[in-house]
């Protein structure tokens, strides 16, 4: 069963709160048919979805970190994001964390080719964000290679000095030296938590310790004086606080309970969550896992009206034979090249309507223009008067004004031509389909629904008029899949 949370909002002050219980109703009934179990519930009151500074919203994708949720169910798209930039970088941080947005009185999408667009947004933030990575780690690297301080949360135990270089807390230090001793003489991190907790002691974040917070100290060579920044690793490089004994001591004994049985299982990818459905009775089919008489692991999708009250008689599908089935097909269909210059020049279209206000700015930047180069034409016929000169210099500012304005806007929503666009789609040709990061993005990118029928399944992809219906029958006499029929 899926575990989703709630985000609900409303933007204006007359806008009522039963407009948020209808949300959140509607949004329940959703997750109620689908097999969703609802954890947890978000709520911005008054707030556009124009700004991302929204305090539960960002609480929530804070969260969704934590693997507690798979799903973020709103009433419509709109109550996430108005902007498709912040859309964008949005999904993708919660994509990142296992988890999808789904819309609870909509279609799989909110536009085709927007799905595109969005994915498109998302891989030029990423090129963006690594070649500025790029130039940021060399500044670091330097400091690195004098052991100095990069930046970030400090490590529970330690000061930073004038120099940045890492200087014992002599409040906090102690604190680190007891840890250690005493997860390594045998007590249970739960024990040693409680213990900190209890007598008010807090985190290098300032807040209560968890076990992930312990876990992270645990393991944290800079306690026996390692400075390591990337691939730079410098001895001595931070002043120890534990010796190398205790904490070799402690890394064999975390080494042991890793593998003790109560362990959580491994997280296991679905890559159709959220857009498998069911022929028959148009439900979600849901991931699940089981083990066979010899301890085998099976992975499949099952209808969740079949798995809830089985009110559904639809068999259940093999997880590796569908998705490499529904990579195959897309790849097939949508990766040839009439349909790519299809994709190319509707994404390419749809820019302009999604950012209008770069057409603004660049309008107003052109009447502007025109001012400057009638008075400049005025002057050189002769034609000067007292407000000339102010007139001219205000023009002047108003131009630099607005192409420092246009410059921040096209920085931050890019404007992509086509042969980026037609170039970014091409790239997919390339990939390694046994590479589940590829798969992913593939289907992430290209397909909005798979419904599987017992001889058929249909898929719409991001494309319009993109629909396409396979027999299962043609499907198991080609070379399309590897893992066999479905179970």
């Amino acid at each position: 069963m899926m575990k989703a949370v709630i985000y609900a909002r409303y933007s204006t002050d007359s806008q009522r709160e039963e407009s948020i219980e209808g949300q959140i109703r509607e949004c329940r009934e959703y997750a109620e048919h689908n097999d969703m179990t609802v954890v947890k519930t978000y709520i911005d009151r008054a707030l556009s979805a124009k700004t991302d500074n929204r305090p539960q919203f960002q609480n929530m994708v804070k969260e969704s970190a934590g693997g507690k949720f798979d799903v973020v169910l709103v009433w419509k798209l709109d109550r996430f994001a108005r902007n498709r930039y912040d859309s964008a970088h949005y999904k993708a941080i919660l994509r990142k964390n296992g988890v999808r947005v789904v819309s609870a009185k909509e279609a799989i999408s909110d536009g085709p080719e927007g799905i595109i667009l969005e994915s498109m947004l998302e891989g030029y933030a990423e090129y963006y964000s690594a070649e500025l990575s790029q130039k940021v780690t060399r500044g670091m690297t330097e400091n690195a290679l004098k052991a100095r301080y990069n930046g970030g949360t400090l490590p529970f135990g330690y000061m930073i000095d004038e120099d940045k270089h890492y200087i014992l807390n002599p409040a906090t230090a102690p604190v680190v030296e007891e840890i250690f001793t005493r997860y390594a003489d045998g007590e249970t991190i739960v024990d040693i938590i409680n213990s900190l907790n209890g007598r008010g002691i807090k985190s290098g974040m300032g807040v209560a310790f968890t076990k992930s917070t312990l876990n992270g100290m645990l393991k944290n060579c800079k306690y026996i004086g390692e400075y390591k920044y990337m691939d730079n690793v410098i001895p001595n490089g931070v002043p120890a606080i534990v010796s190398e004994d205790v904490f070799d001591k402690v890394q064999k004994k975390m080494e042991r309970n890793k593998y003790a049985p109560a362990k959580e299982k491994a997280k296991i990818n679905y890559l159709l969550s959220t857009k498998l459905f069911c022929g028959k009775c148009g439900a979600y089919m849901i991931g699940e896992s089981g083990y066979g008489s010899k301890g085998s692991i099976y992975q499949y999708y099952k209808c969740a009206h079949a798995k809830k009250n089985k009110s559904c008689d639809k068999k259940t599908v093999k997880k590796d034979y569908i998705e490499d089935l529904v990579v195959s097909l897309t790849m097939r269909h949508v990766l040839c090249d009439d349909m790519i210059e299809l994709i190319s020049e509707t994404v390419y279209q749809m820019q302009s309507k999604e950012n209008n206000r770069v057409t603004v700015l660049k309008h107003n930047l052109k009447e502007v223009e025109n001012g400057i180069n009638n008075i400049l034409d005025a002057l050189q016929m002769g034609i000067v008067t007292s407000s000339t000169k102010q007139r001219l210099e205000e023009l002047e500012q108003r131009k630099a004004d607005l192409e420092t304005a246009l410059m921040t806007e096209e920085a931050e929503h890019p404007t992509l031509t086509k042969e980026q666009i037609r170039f970014w789609i091409e790239k997919f040709k390339d990939g390694d389909i046994t590479d589940i990061r590829y798969k992913q993005r593939l289907i992430d990118t290209f397909v909005n629904s798979v419904y599987l029928y017992d001889d058929k399944l249909i898929i719409t992809y991001n494309v319009k008029d993109g629909a396409r219906t396979v027999t299962l029958d043609e499907v198991n006499n080609s070379d399309l899949v590897q893992d066999g029929p479905p179970v």
